[in-house]
């Protein structure tokens, strides 16, 4: 299915030692396998440039195919699993997606490494998503540093008129955590409230008040 969505969509094709699979096949061996260069020119058999070359070559092509799989659904639409599940339903019936930020474990070089900490010590790269709730990416940001917050990584997108950041329309929101500001647009849980499942389920799941069934509601949907 890459191979042929590569085909059809970016420039790439066989080149003179290696086909186009065999250079898809290096770039998922060298990501899922967290591979050295060396590592792979051992594996397949070919030199560390070629390696880096192909690499290269593929990871552009992929972040290139953004536009055509990275976009924001149809605002208009309540999603199915709003429409047909009573626990959302209608109380969710304008909400177009979660936005959530995640750290990924990153190199940096020596001089600049303090900044990409995060909270956890380790050096990171904080990405901003924002999904849909089929389970589709509608908008991606990353590269930013671990030791930014996620609100400011959020409001930078949201004031940067080129970001193309899937702004939502007079009366939709997104769901965001308590890391966020809760605004128009942007749904934050309670605070100072008991928010994750396991705390229901601690008590054998009794839940005191309205606005703990609705962050229990907003839990379990930012999950799902």
């Amino acid at each position: 299915m890459l191979i042929q969505v590569l085909r059809q969509q970016t420039a790439l094709q066989n080149s003179r030692f290696l086909t186009l699979k065999e250079q898809v096949m290096i770039f998922i061996y060298v990501i899922s396998q967290k591979a050295t260069n060396r590592m792979a020119m051992e594996d397949w058999q070919h030199s560390g440039s070629t390696i880096s070359i192909v690499f290269t070559r593929i990871c552009k092509a992929i972040a290139s195919l953004s536009p055509i799989f990275i976009k924001p659904p149809n605002f208009d639409d309540v999603p199915d699993e709003i429409r047909f599940n009573p626990k959302y339903y209608p109380y969710f019936q304008d909400c177009i997606g979660a936005i959530d930020g995640t750290h990924i474990v990153a190199h940096a070089p020596s001089n600049v490494a303090n900044n990409y900490r995060g909270r956890k010590s380790n050096v990171t790269t904080n990405m901003l998503a924002v999904c849909s709730f089929d389970m589709l990416f509608t908008y991606i940001v990353t590269g930013w540093e671990g030791a930014v917050h996620d609100s400011r990584v959020l409001t930078t997108q949201l004031e940067d008129l080129n970001s193309g950041f899937p702004h939502p329309p007079p009366g939709k929101y997104y769901l965001v955590d308590s890391g966020y500001s809760n605004k128009s647009g942007y749904l934050a849980p309670f605070r100072n409230v008991p928010y994750h499942l396991r705390d229901a389920r601690r008590r054998g799941g009794r839940i005191n008040g309205p606005t703990e069934l609705f962050n229990y509601r907003h839990a379990s949907f930012v999950i799902a």
